[in-house]
């Protein structure tokens, strides 16, 4: 039998497996990307948490494919959304500053920035096929009106653009505004609390049932649909409603997760109630690795990894990850494929009988086979951190070209990304530059990144022969988008909302005087 006759079979299959999808719910198949904030890859009983207290996401790997090997493409929360959105890296999309070398950067209140005119977001592209789309929780592409989601292809939105951080004053920094679409319907703290000292809010059940009622809505009026159900619980300040605290063995951290886990639970519950399960794709993962400067009350843990948030190491990079489609994926799978939030926007796009945009250059690989057919696809993952590569994974090998932790002056400080982890020449407090010869691990006998196999070694001589000819192609086909993560400004400060006036809530907006910002890693 000749190759190509085995590539047209498998092609046949696959199409054969995506008419069948489609045609089982008469229309597309619907999406859910369930996107967690800081959540770790040790977090969950099905990657080893001994505590075993999320039982519904256990069950869903159990009904479909696990992914020990998915990463998300940036250590920090606003760059990783942007790129799962865009399927573009954050270093092509513009979510990155160029303020100082290597330094993550996000979208607070002060930043004048957000998600480009010119990037084109997953839900812009499902709409030309009739999808109806919705985000919950947390935005985090840019607060200013000409950013926010409904300019950018979702038809409704309930929840934040930015981190529930505060409470404030009002006068020097304004409370976060929550949106129901396209106008404010209060603040954080004031019209949706969130005790500090008891960690009590009822946030996460507020968008469990807006997730509810969207999902009711779409099968009523029988659309195709896209959620995106972005929630924050186990973002610092960590948070918890009143029947789950105190419920876990891990601490407040453990209580979000818990009311997460069970919120999911009835998310797809519900899709078997609406008879729409075996039409629906529902994916699990988070944005980035767990903090571990907040751990251990009010973070999660990234165990086996190294390190965590803001780091290019595994902990803050590789992702708990799941995806769940009954009749289509089949029950307890588990991929290696190794797999970034940016292929969601690709996969979407085949799945839904789109095809992905060809003016610009796209980072996510379609998954359809993996999915279908648990096959493998080989690629490179890059991990950046700013505007500079850091590492690049090929299969299971990963070769470090610069190491950063953090700074001494931020240890001083008791800033610590990497608590009780200290690798020699890996965990860095000052920036080093291993270009010339990279540091390279087996990831598969050294999760940890702990042992580096040998300059001198044949392994090494072998391995960085295909890391070199990958990173020089990377670097030659980069085209950087403009930074949008450069400029501060207290003006453009959650002061005046669209909506404030019917609440009473609008604020005195400062004089204008915008900074380079700073980011200190």
């Amino acid at each position: 039998m000749t190759r190509a006759f085995t590539d047209m079979a498998a092609m046949r299959t696959v199409l054969w497996l995506l008419l069948a999808a489609a045609s089982e719910g008469g229309s597309a198949p619907n999406f859910i990307i369930l996107l967690m904030d800081d959540m770790g890859w040790g977090d969950l009983a099905v990657f080893g948490e001994p505590s075993r207290e999320t039982p519904n996401l256990d069950r869903m790997a159990a009904e479909g494919m696990l992914f020990p090997n998915f990463y998300t493409a940036s250590p920090l929360c606003s760059p990783s959304r942007a790129a799962l959105l865009t399927g573009r890296l954050p270093i092509r999309n513009g979510f990155y500053t160029t303020n100082a070398h290597a330094r993550n950067g996000y979208t607070p209140q002060e930043i004048v920035g957000g998600i480009p005119a010119s990037e084109i977001l997953l839900p812009e592209l499902l709409k030309k096929t009739g999808y109806s789309s919705k985000i919950i929780g947390k935005w985090h592409l840019g607060h200013q009106d000409q950013f926010h989601p409904l300019r950018h292809g979702f038809d409704e939105w309930f929840g934040s653009p930015n981190c529930h951080f505060g409470p404030y004053n009002n006068k020097d920094r304004p409370n976060i505004p929550v949106y129901n679409n396209s106008e404010m319907v209060g603040r954080y703290y004031e019209e949706f609390q969130i005790n500090k000292k008891t960690g009590e809010s009822n946030l996460t059940q507020i968008y469990l049932q807006e997730g509810i009622d969207f999902i009711r809505r779409q099968v009523a009026q029988r659309k195709s649909f896209f959620l995106y159900w972005a929630v924050d619980a186990t973002h610092a300040p960590v948070y918890a409603s009143k029947e789950y605290l105190g419920t876990s063995k891990r601490g407040l951290y453990g209580d979000a997760v818990r009311e997460i886990d069970d919120s999911i639970g009835k998310i797809l519950r519900e899709l078997h109630a609406q008879a729409i399960a075996n039409n629906t794709l529902v994916f699990f993962t988070s944005d980035n690795g767990a903090a571990l400067i907040s751990a251990p009350n009010q973070g999660g843990s990234n165990s086996p990894f190294l390190c965590g948030k803001e780091t290019t190491f595994e902990g803050g990079m590789r992702e708990p990850a799941i995806a769940w489609w009954p009749g289509h994926i089949p029950a307890g799978q588990v991929s290696y494929q190794l797999g970034t939030v940016m292929d969601l926007f690709t996969t979407s796009l085949n799945l839904a009988g789109l095809q992905p945009p060809n003016d610009r250059q796209l980072d996510g690989i379609d998954l359809s086979p993996v999915l279908l057919q648990n096959k493998v696809i080989n690629r490179p993952v890059f991990y950046y951190r700013g505007n500079e590569l850091m590492a690049v994974r090929l299969g299971e090998y990963k070769a470090h070209y610069w190491t950063w932790s953090n700074s001494w002056e931020e240890l001083q400080q008791g800033i610590n990304f990497c608590p009780g982890q200290n690798v020699t020449d890996v965990t860095t407090h000052d920036q080093r530059n291993y270009s010339v010869q990279p540091l390279l691990f087996h990831l598969g006998r050294d999760p940890g990144e702990k042992y580096r196999i040998r300059f001198s070694h044949e392994e090494y001589e072998e391995e960085m022969r295909k890391f070199s000819t990958v990173v020089q192609n990377h670097r030659a086909s980069l085209v950087p988008g403009e930074p949008q993560l450069n400029i501060c400004d207290r003006a453009v400060m959650n002061w005046s909302p669209l909506g404030c006036e019917k609440l009473g809530k609008c604020l005195n907006i400062p004089k204008s005087k915008p900074w380079k910002c700073n980011w200190p890693h």
